[in-house]
């Protein structure tokens, strides 16, 4: 079958074998696979010689199920995240555990954004946000766009910052007023969009040298407050502004809880709720569930569909300026397809 591999900082289509699936994995027909533009466009440029598939996020129809799975049936829509399980390819071996089901009436296009999905809804759940509480989502691509909805549908007060202002456009019509295309323009509404002693929170999706925008977010947040960095940001700051606030400076690990745990991912052991409330896989099922809501909006944030033929322009349309979002690789019974 085919995939999408970088080799020495190409896009390539590469062949790559197709197998059943083992003890607690289905094998998913692949529909559409999101591209991650901070993680994979990161990877690209770091690419060594030996081809390396791209992809974390899906969707597809199961084909086949392995032994020891429960709870999933041959024929069914489902979500899935978490390389190197979940690829751009026609086919995909997952272990169970890193699936949600898709109910019928969810666009699998905006399914496809789970891992995205499960990225943001951890990086609220490190924040540690209570009802009421503010947050400034700072970086409004794809996976910025998502945590600002996520956010507004938990009742946190949200404000978002881009450099972009088609961006911030966007993030405004799903609702938020509070969205800002510089720093002086958040500072100037800050008391307006979180209240007088400042944001909870602070969530840096942006990428990139991160001295300046960490400092310059510490005077942001209330006295006590957080800052998550989400997005490739490098980590250095002013020790004398995190003191002067006692705040935090927090990283936030991927989709959730067994993230890089072979014992959870491949080996299929799920962690018994009672210890871990909210694992990736449980992550990627509250995306969906938001989905089948309505509480969060993704169509908006597509911004193109290529087939499996044109991932090598998908990826060089990152490269462009302009107000490139969500895009999405399609694959229809194994076969690409133009969209």
């Amino acid at each position: 079958m085919r995939a999408v591999a970088t080799q020495s900082g190409k896009i390539i289509i590469t062949e790559i074998e197709n197998t059943n699936p083992p003890a607690g994995h289905v094998r998913i027909r692949t529909e559409y696979s999101a591209i991650s533009p901070g993680t994979e466009m990161t990877f690209i440029k770091r690419a060594a010689e030996q081809p390396v598939v791209l992809g974390y996020s899906a969707v597809g129809i199961i084909d086949q199920i392995g032994e020891d799975v429960t709870g999933l049936q041959e024929g069914q829509r489902v979500a899935c995240y978490g390389a190197p399980y979940v690829r751009h390819a026609e086919w995909m071996n997952v272990p169970a555990n890193l699936t949600a089901v898709v109910p019928e009436h969810v666009r699998p296009q905006d399914a496809a954004f789970a891992g995205l999905g499960a990225i943001a809804i951890h990086a609220l759940r490190t924040a540690d946000l209570r009802f009421g509480e503010s947050a400034i989502v700072v970086g409004l691509g794809i996976l910025g766009q998502i945590m600002a909805q996520i956010a507004s549908a938990a009742a946190f007060r949200v404000a978002g910052m881009d450099l972009n202002a088609e961006r911030v456009q966007l993030l405004k019509q799903h609702g938020m007023k509070h969205a800002y295309a510089n720093e002086e323009l958040l500072e100037e509404h800050l008391e307006k969009a979180v209240g007088g002693h400042g944001a909870d929170c602070v969530l840096l999706c942006a990428a990139g040298p991160g001295e300046e925008l960490i400092n310059r977010s510490f005077k942001w947040i209330r006295d006590k407050g957080k800052i998550v960095i989400v997005g490739d940001l490098s980590t250095s700051f002013s020790r004398g502004l995190m003191f002067g606030k006692e705040a935090e400076v927090l990283i936030s690990r991927a989709g959730g809880p067994g993230r890089y745990d072979a014992s959870y991912e491949r080996d299929n052991r799920d962690y018994p709720i009672g210890f871990v409330r909210w694992t990736e896989g449980r992550n990627i099922g509250e995306y969906i569930r938001l989905l089948a809501e309505e509480r969060i909006q993704v169509d908006s944030l597509i911004s193109h569909i290529f087939p499996l033929e044109r991932a090598e322009e998908a990826y060089a349309n990152y490269l462009k300026p302009g107000a490139v979002l969500g895009t999405l690789l399609k694959y229809v019974n194994g076969e690409s397809e133009e969209s």
